[in-house]
């Protein structure tokens, strides 16, 4: 085991001393900084670098190439210099938190279903975990409760290097072939995983694990989880929210879902009258116009794309017009969305022209068409006559 990444020797430091190798500018405003030993952690294996100070100047990320931990600052310092690292604590151990808790998690999906951990991502909200199978919903529960016994159980997590035959006699998770010294950790009861990232010393400080939602993904399932005091930040989100949704509604929290419920059928009523007197509005509207064979042309200034190709049906329908066209939009926007109607011209081939005239885009079938034209009134109202001038 290198013995100078700290973060593997003591997981738990906070600050250390060590002594600065090589400086040399990044080409991007900072610089990269190697140290003789660091309790910085790399990014690796799906948990985020650690961020913090060295004698003062901002960590802003660290990474590995090769096998240095390369340290970008937000400053130079000078090499030999003698400097203190104070490490971020609060999101290193957010991330020790969280590593330990996905693997409690993946090692209970292997154990009952066989699944693999296929990827794994902890992100600035929530922490994604991909399984190549299908969990069923109804599993989530149980799966979500042994987990937490464990939790509550404070089990040691141990670290372990076995021998090259000690890892050959031994069941282990790994996304990849391993050679060399491999680091193993064991959460007992649920996991033994090769894993190159920082855990706590017992299960307890996990603190919780909770499952915020599963989806479909790539053939198997991702499941969204949080942990810990990310896990209790995200609850208290989650109150206030619903205190406010609460108070909106004029209902108890208990009460919520119905209130929602019932807003949203009132929701669909309104919306179905609105469409209704809507539908009237506008068969009054193509009632005042006399029947002809003649091109019409109508211009509103707020109907809907439905309500734009119901209009158009209602004039050529009913004999308004030989080829009925109704636009709805302004000259502010220069966007107008448009429904061209006939059973006496191919719509199909009026409205490829308008569009290559009127930069406008859409089509549709010989009877109906529509779309968007971006040009003004007067350049559309001149292209529909002239293209449909018989």
């Amino acid at each position: 085991m290198d013995k100078s990444r700290l973060y593997y020797q003591i997981p738990y430091v906070k600050s250390f001393m060590c002594t600065v190798e090589h400086c040399e500018e990044s080409g991007k405003g900072t610089w990269l900084v190697t140290l003789n030993q660091t309790g910085f952690y790399p990014e690796g294996g799906g948990q985020p670098y650690d961020t913090g100070t060295l004698n003062g100047i901002s960590v802003v990320s660290v990474h590995e190439k090769g096998e240095q931990v390369i340290h970008e600052l937000a400053q130079p310092i000078e090499e030999g210099t003698l400097a203190e690292g104070i490490i971020d604590w609060q999101r290193r151990y957010d991330n020790m938190q969280l590593h330990t808790g996905e693997h409690i998690l993946s090692g209970l999906v292997h154990k009952h279903f066989g699944y693999d951990n296929v990827g794994f991502h902890m992100g600035a909200e929530e922490v994604t975990v991909d399984f190549n199978g299908i969990i069923e919903p109804e599993d989530l529960d149980w799966l979500e409760d042994e987990a937490n016994q464990l939790v509550y159980a404070n089990v040691p997590v141990k670290v372990l290097y076995p021998s090259e035959d000690e890892l050959k006699t031994m069941e282990y998770r790994s996304k990849k072939e391993l050679s060399g010294l491999v680091r193993i950790v064991e959460v007992p009861g649920a996991d033994v995983c090769a894993c190159c990232g920082t855990h706590v010393e017992n299960t307890g400080e996990v603190g919780i694990i909770k499952i915020r939602s599963m989806i479909h993904y790539k053939g198997g399932v991702r499941l969204s989880m949080l942990c810990g005091r990310r896990a209790l930040l995200d609850y208290r989100d989650r109150l206030k929210d619903e205190a406010r949704i609460s108070n909106l509604l004029s209902a108890k929290l208990v009460q919520v879902p119905d209130a929602v419920e019932k807003l949203k059928s009132d929701s669909q009523d309104k919306d179905y009258l609105i469409g209704k007197l809507g539908s009237s509005l506008l068969a009054l509207k193509a009632g005042q116009f006399p029947e002809s064979t003649e091109p019409l042309i109508v211009f509103e200034e707020d109907l809907t794309p439905i309500q734009v190709r119901q209009y158009a049906t209602l004039l050529y329908e009913q004999n308004k017009a030989g080829v009925a066209a109704v636009c709805s939009g302004n000259d502010r926007d220069s966007e107008y969305h448009y429904a061209l109607g006939s059973s006496r011209m191919d719509m199909r081939a009026l409205s490829k022209a308008m569009n290559s005239r009127l930069s406008g885009r859409g089509g549709g079938s010989s009877l109906m068409a529509q779309g968007t034209f971006r040009a003004a009134r007067e350049a559309i109202e001149a292209a529909f006559l002239e293209e449909t001038e018989l």
